[in-house]
């Protein structure tokens, strides 16, 4: 079957989309295949890619004290999880993340802050900060702060903002088991208001959080019609004290095939494996770089990475490259 595999890849770059039937396919592959699955994303992701890897490190800069109810949350309002919260950080604060993303030679830093939207004053910091970042680094700049209103997103572009995150998380049929507090169209909103304000759009899903297989083909099928130009899948790191607490159901083969999944729906677009990497992953996350073309380094918002420089080693080995083009996006 390895040749199918190939095949499929190669219907994919000459512009041809996935049935149903084919995407549920590579879901439900035999782990026997994983390789030639594996092949044939990588020939998609280097005929747009090549071998070149984009990092990204993250800051959060408001913890806790969120209003929604998102099940797989540690910030949120139903989460018990002991976490550390506080308010918006300064934006010394955010300079010090700038430098220390140059240092690790990540391309894009994402500037992310907890809670339903920012206020206008969490905006004035932000854009205080992006302003002086753009003078003394070559940083792309991804800003993650909620909903959004249109004067907002107009504030972040001119700012120098490049790109704006607001993930779909799950399917729009999974959603209301996830969280009610907000609904699948808020998102898919938000995205478009960053779009509108010329902004890259960023969106992504969490994978592992009780949803079936059909769900995940429409997560990817529904980031295609939105066309994010960046697409973070993140695996659930279930984390106690959550609505999801002690839910296990990936295993690194799985994630994997995941990965192919998005590739192969979103060719020509930036796969990034984003929170849940290394516990789900595990010793195989080497391999998913054949599908996706850029990672994490560093922590995430509540939960710890790997350290950078066994990323920095993983990328050698591999005989990939970091991708230091990280302007303009495109």
């Amino acid at each position: 079957m390895g040749n199918s595999w190939t095949e499929l890849a190669e219907s994919v770059l000459e512009g041809k989309e996935l049935t149903d039937e084919q995407a549920l396919s590579i879901l439900n592959c035999d782990d026997d295949e994983l390789l030639p699955l594996l092949d044939g994303a990588f020939k998609i992701r280097k005929k747009h890619f090549g071998k070149k890897v984009k990092l990204n490190m993250i800051i959060n800069t408001k913890s806790g004290f969120c209003p929604e109810n998102c099940g797989y949350c540690s910030q949120s309002l139903v989460s018990t999880a002991p976490i550390k919260a506080y308010p918006m950080v300064n934006k010394e604060t955010i300079l010090k993340g700038a430098e220390q993303a140059h240092k690790m030679n990540a391309g894009t830093y994402c500037i992310v802050a907890s809670g339903r939207g920012p206020t206008n004053r969490d905006v004035d910091t932000v854009v205080s900060a992006v302003t002086e970042i753009k003078d003394n680094y070559q940083l792309k700049i991804c800003a993650c702060l909620g909903i959004l209103k249109p004067e907002q997103a107009t504030r972040l572009k001119e700012a120098g903002v490049d790109r704006y995150n607001h993930n779909l998380n799950t399917s729009k049929e999974h959603h209301p088991k996830i969280t009610t507090s907000h609904t699948y169209e808020d998102r898919v909103s938000t995205v478009s208001v960053a779009k509108e304000a010329g902004i890259s759009p960023c969106s992504g899903v969490i994978v592992g959080m009780k949803e079936t297989k059909e769900d995940v083909v429409n997560m990817a099928r529904s980031l295609k019609i939105l066309d994010a130009d960046s697409i973070p899948v993140n695996f659930l790191h279930a984390i106690d004290g959550t609505p999801l607490e002690g839910t296990d159901e990936l295993d690194p083969r799985y994630c994997l095939k995941v990965l192919a999944l998005f590739r192969y729906i979103n060719p020509a677009k930036e796969i990034r494996i984003s929170g849940g990497r290394e516990v789900n992953l595990r010793s195989l996350q080497p391999l998913g770089l054949y599908a996706a073309n850029s990672i994490f380094v560093g922590d995430y918002l509540t939960t710890d990475g790997q350290e950078s420089t066994k990323d920095h080693e993983m990328l050698q080995d591999l005989g990939f490259e970091i991708d230091y083009a990280a302007m303009p996006i495109g």
